[in-house]
């Protein structure tokens, strides 16, 4: 990534690093406390926001304040924030509230950078068992109990031998449901549940594909960063960027992401 010079790419990673260091401390202080309160924010499905969520960002908004006036900022509690620099920071403070108020360690906090191209740099930070995915820039590792490992999406294997997530077994409306159970009919095995963590398998080389719908830009934008820092590919069901959301297809490698939109189209 040229286009962020080898300084600015120092800062970034800093930045980023005290973004979810402080993150993570305020998810901490609520999960797994019984007496945890959550607001639904949509009225058709049950869409949770705690003090947690807003906590979170709250906390990363006052450091990019700090550190990195310039740059733009969109989150999903508070909404944008306009920049002059060329960068936005995006940012999702809890990724996965319905697991977290659930108390199961799948959720993450999610921080990327962007530019007018697409996002440059990503962390998948999962706070409870302290990994934290990073990806771009140079950068494509795992930080965790276990040390420092580089990540590295899986090589080709038949989607016959493959593993496949998705966050919800209902994916999307009747027919993107119905188009992502052709893929699960025929992968080897198909889990739910996982969040952003289903992104972070795929760019550990433990997953072979993540396939969901009805995203937001704040969703997908470090999962994109880390899975291609990793060698793997991410895009629409079209095979085009989803920088915004909406449908998307995670995958290791293209052999299989061609094999999973086929199916996806067919």
């Amino acid at each position: 990534m040229a286009r962020i010079p080898a300084d600015e790419a120092e800062d970034i990673f800093a930045t980023a690093a005290e973004l979810a260091d402080a993150a993570r401390e305020a998810t901490l202080l609520y999960f797994r406390k019984t007496d945890l309160a959550a607001e639904n924010k949509e009225s058709t499905r049950f869409d949770p926001v705690t003090v947690a969520d807003r906590l979170s960002e709250e906390r990363m908004r006052a450091i990019l304040a700090r550190r990195r006036p310039h740059d733009g900022i969109l989150g999903e509690e508070f909404g944008p924030k306009a920049g002059t620099s060329g960068l936005t920071w995006v940012l999702d403070p809890i990724d996965g509230t319905r697991g977290y108020i659930s108390g199961t360690p799948t959720w993450g906090v999610l921080i990327s950078v962007r530019d007018a191209a697409g996002p440059v740099y990503g962390i998948i930070d999962q706070p409870y068992i302290r990994e934290r995915f990073e990806g771009g820039l140079g950068r494509a590792r795992v930080v965790g109990p276990s040390g420092e490992a580089a990540l590295r999406a899986r090589t080709h294997r038949p989607l016959s031998q493959a593993i496949l997530y998705s966050t919800f077994p209902e994916v999307g409306t009747q027919a993107e449901g119905a188009a992502f159970r052709r893929v699960a009919a025929q992968a080897k095995l198909t889990r739910y549940g996982t969040d952003c963590y289903g992104y972070a398998l795929v760019a550990a080389g433990m997953v072979d594909l993540v396939i969901e719908a009805g995203l937001q830009a704040y969703d997908v934008q470090a999962p994109i960063a880390v899975i291609e820092a990793a060698g793997g590919i991410m895009t629409d069901w079209q095979g085009n960027p989803c920088h915004e959301g909406g449908q998307v297809l995670a995958a290791a490698n293209r052999a299989i992401h061609a094999e999973a939109l086929a199916l996806l189209n067919g």
